[in-house]
């Protein structure tokens, strides 16, 4: 029997639609695995109720059969489905983490992402990277279609969780399928100031290159009272604020030292629209890791 943990994460950070990707230090999922002649779910924790344990349509089950590794998978669920904070990308992380233990099959980082991914398209419909690439590798991570890059940083960031449930196919439904020059030359701009400010762990350039004029507000279009927390948040102190992955969460990165006041500022926006939301206080964390043998 092995046990995993993988963190919660946030993906696209604004500029990096699809690319780029942040583990945070919480919430996160816990994975037990043992071995089995056939793989079969068990679920419990946050929202385990809405999520199928039918193998064939869990990410974990998925990651399962990629490894040709079955097991009776237990899931306990710390980032509540549907969030934009990478909860199907934890569960599939965590998996693929511990089937790799389990097995002993020394696999390496990229391929235990690919494997996750695989496990993500049952949610997406794609098997996208930018969740759990840095649920696996922990820090900033940049997904490319010839490999997946890491950088360590340690930067202060408030997620909020608006108490809404968002669609992932939905929000990359309204995703515009065209754009302008000027705005493409704008995400390219923010996108490097952001790689720069990632490896100087300099919260303003993050925050300055979280600013996208395409994809983010198609998408908080969707978020009922994104407006009014994005800036309360930005009067709070914060440096940058964003959509987190599909939503409705929101991102915030800021200074350590604001990040209590960018919370509160953050829930009260929302408040200030007649919704409820819970903020966690948190920072570009570790990757998945083994709990326990």
């Amino acid at each position: 029997m092995v046990t995993a943990w993988a963190p919660a994460t946030s993906a696209n950070l604004g500029s990096g639609f699809d690319t780029f990707g942040v583990a945070l230090d919480r919430p996160g999922d816990v994975v037990t695995v043992e071995r089995a002649e056939e793989t079969t779910i068990e679920m419990r924790g946050l929202g385990s109720e809405f999520i199928p344990e039918d193998p064939a349509k869990n990410t974990a089950g998925v990651v399962a059969a990629e490894l040709d590794a079955p097991a009776r998978i237990t899931i306990d669920k710390g980032v509540r489905p549907s969030s934009g904070l990478g909860s199907s990308a934890a569960s599939a992380a965590a998996a693929a983490v511990a089937l790799d233990d389990l097995y002993d099959l020394g696999l390496d980082d990229e391929t235990l992402v690919r494997a996750a991914a695989e496990g993500e398209a049952v949610v997406s419909g794609d098997a996208h990277a930018d969740n759990v690439a840095p649920s696996i590798l922990g820090g900033f991570t940049i997904v490319r279609e010839d490999g997946v890059f890491s950088v360590d940083t340690d930067l202060a960031l408030v997620a909020c969780l608006p108490d809404r449930v968002g669609s992932t196919r939905e929000a990359r439904d309204v995703v515009p399928q065209e754009t302008t020059l000027d705005e493409l030359v704008h995400t390219v701009g923010s996108a490097a100031t952001l790689v720069a400010g990632m490896y100087e762990n300099d919260p303003v350039r993050v925050g300055r290159g979280m600013d996208e004029r395409v994809v983010t507000p198609a998408r908080a279009a969707l978020i009922d009272g994104y407006d009014a927390a994005r800036e309360a948040a930005l009067d709070a102190g914060a440096t940058g604020v964003t959509v987190s992955g599909a939503g409705p969460s929101v991102l915030a990165v800021c200074y350590p030292g604001r990040r209590r006041d960018i919370a509160a500022a953050l829930t009260s926006g929302f408040d200030a629209e007649g919704i409820d939301a819970r903020a966690f206080q948190t920072r570009v964390g570790d990757g998945a890791y083994i709990l326990d043998r």
